[in-house]
């Protein structure tokens, strides 16, 4: 696919993962009558679901990241292109800011607003790490060893992560810059977003070490049999 495609795709993609994790929590938090844990359900549901259906559909394309810290992961793989990167993050963060301001207009709320629900301490740091480890692997092992399972196995991590972690797995930079951006159910405050975004790195980076150890890539495979090779025709 052509750059402007896959970049169109990855900010089309963005933009409605955004009006469903926002819109979803407008609309959770007006039924709920109060209820947080029925709201935070309803969330979890449409997240996790809108995910799977947007793998699909634009997986073929991009790639379906949607994530600066996937796609920084792609770049460290040599699976996308240094000189890409910048473009796809991008793409990302426009993607998740028209998505944010899109669920806004659909609730005929403003479109700018700026989160003031405080989200930080070592909990929620940790969490956000976690969350996003556990992403990066999802992604990587599906990729290694069953690449259809992708899109599901995804959506079930993030409807999962949810409510295993105390920060409620934003695990995504572009997700928290523009969450930030929405003074509703799912929002938080721009201040705090800088030190979840700081964790979502380190924990795709660890996990990126820990799959390279765990699920080897084919080319290192061959450069170490080469390494191999040579050195045992060194010693004959």
């Amino acid at each position: 696919m052509s750059l402007s495609r896959r970049l169109a795709a990855e900010g089309l993609g963005t933009a409605f993962l955004l009006a469903a994790i926002i819109g979803s929590g407008i609309m959770a938090a007006r039924l709920a009558g109060g209820n947080g844990a029925i709201a935070l359900l309803c969330n979890t549901i449409s997240t996790g679901a809108i995910l799977v259906v947007l793998i699909l559909v634009f997986g073929p394309v991009s790639g379906a990241h949607f994530n600066p810290a996937v796609s920084l992961v792609f770049a460290l793989r040599r699976s996308l292109s240094w000189k890409e990167l910048p473009l796809y993050i991008a793409a990302q963060l426009i993607g998740a800011a028209l998505g944010a301001w899109m669920a806004h207009a659909m609730f005929e709320l403003p479109l700018w607003q700026l989160s003031t629900t405080v989200r930080s301490g070592n909990g929620q740091w940790i969490a956000e790490g976690v969350a996003t480890f556990g992403l990066i692997l999802t992604i990587l092992g599906c990729l290694t060893s069953a690449p259809n399972a992708v899109a599901p196995a995804v959506g079930l991590y993030i409807t999962a992560a949810y409510w295993f972690t105390a920060s409620t797995s934003f695990a995504n930079p572009a997700v928290t810059f523009a969450r930030a951006l929405s003074d509703t159910f799912a929002g938080i405050a721009p201040a705090n977003a800088p030190a979840f975004i700081a964790a979502q790195i380190l924990g795709a980076l660890a996990a990126l070490l820990l799959a390279n150890w765990v699920w080897p890539r084919r080319g290192a495979n061959r450069a170490g049999l080469r390494r191999r090779a040579r050195s045992r025709r060194a010693r004959a």
